[in-house]
């Protein structure tokens, strides 16, 4: 039939709820009803850190695209509908890794560590680079106004560029004031997000610290400041009402923190054991996905605090995406998808190991020969032994 003809040819990479990007390079797509998860690499190079994930986006609003940044300057476009990698391009442009990838009108952009940021067009003659500072460890775009993106790090206080007209930002925060000490208070941006509906932008730095900043008051300083635990913020992710954001730290520790009532700490969410590398709420329900260096994926209800699904994907784990799609429940769990699972470094090593046969495994054996009946006679005296050491 029509119908089963489709479904064969469907991918099963299209059905994943979560894509994972990896130390060693690999791009992982989590099924979460079906609780599988499928590797996915660009050619048959060896795997190695020098092609670590560090960014991904989607790359159209159909979320049949994704652009995944790697360590080594490269930009992989991964097709979700074919389930594997279409092309790569070279965008090795200033130095380190990428901290944020986006798309404007088609068109890829890219920002590095040493603070170029780069809109790459068709022609290389009409490629537009912004310097935004050094020591950037994020760049974010606003997800209504897509030629607007925010950039921030060590040192580098948050700004908001306009790409349509890059000489100067539109917006430039200023440091908060000196401390009790009189001693100035050092700037740390690690993570930002926009608030829908508005100019304002949540920051979470590395100095354990939430700002919220608002661009179209005449205060250039944070309208709101929280603190939350003692070790660096490394994520932040909204909530689906935009009133609260979701931070983690390098401790893993993770919490939901209101933005309304002077940044009361609202619940926590538990079950981490590494730092914290990427959150992302879904946009709709009430599910909050995090990664990081513990090597598993975890999705937490925002309502009960319970841990909805929890995932060990053998390799510390840099960014995520979430679908998003809202009916995961619904989705036929029992279609024959089959897709090719990749094997990754761990599995090759173990593969490559020669088997040693055990005791245990001889004595299970189903046709037991009369020689398998000597190592039994063997156990006795070595259980009379340890009786009399015990005596």
């Amino acid at each position: 039939t029509r119908a089963g003809a489709k479904l064969k040819m469907a991918s099963p990479a299209r059905g994943n709820h979560v894509w994972v990007g990896s130390e060693t390079g690999i791009l992982k797509g989590i099924n979460l009803q079906k609780k599988q998860a499928t590797n996915y690499r660009f050619g048959d190079a060896a795997l190695s850190r020098h092609e670590a994930v560090t960014a991904t986006c989607w790359g159209d609003p159909y979320e049949s695209e994704m652009y995944v940044g790697c360590l080594d300057g490269s930009v992989k476009l991964f097709s979700t509908e074919k389930g594997k990698f279409t092309e790569s391009r070279d965008c090795r442009e200033g130095e380190g890794p990428f901290c944020g990838l986006a798309v404007l009108d088609g068109s890829l952009i890219t920002c590095v560590q040493s603070g170029l940021l780069k809109v790459w067009k068709d022609t290389s003659s009409e490629n537009v680079e912004i310097q935004v500072g050094p020591g950037v460890c994020r760049m974010r775009q606003n997800p209504e106004q897509l030629h607007y993106v925010a950039t921030g790090g060590k040192e580098n206080c948050l700004k908001v560029w306009d790409l349509h007209q890059p000489q100067e930002p539109i917006f430039r925060a200023k440091n908060v004031r000196n401390d009790w000490l009189d001693l100035r208070v050092p700037i740390w941006d690690r993570d930002m997000q926009f608030l829908p509906g508005s100019e304002k932008i949540v920051t979470c730095t590395g100095y354990h610290q939430v700002r919220l900043y608002d661009p179209s008051s005449p205060q250039r300083r944070p309208v709101l400041e929280a603190t939350f635990g003692e070790y660096p913020l490394t994520a932040l992710s909204l909530t689906p009402d935009a009133n609260a954001v979701v931070v983690g730290s390098s401790r893993g520790d993770m919490a939901v923190i209101d933005l309304r009532q002077a940044g009361r700490l609202v619940k926590c969410l538990k079950g981490f054991a590494g730092s914290i590398r990427a959150i992302q709420c879904h946009p709709a329900l009430p599910l909050v996905a995090s990664c990081g260096l513990d090597r598993f994926l975890r999705v937490h209800s925002l309502h009960h605090k319970r841990l909805e699904h929890k995932v060990y994907l053998k390799s510390r784990l840099n960014c995520l995406l979430l679908t998003t799609r809202e009916k995961w429940e619904n989705e036929d769990s029992s279609a024959d998808l089959q897709s090719d699972v990749k094997e990754e470094e761990d599995d090759e090593i173990w593969n490559s190991m020669e088997v040693v046969a055990t005791k245990r495994k001889a004595e299970t054996q189903p046709c037991s020969e009369p020689q398998n009946k000597e190592p039994q006679k063997d156990k006795h005296p070595q259980k009379k032994k340890i009786r009399k050491a015990e005596s």
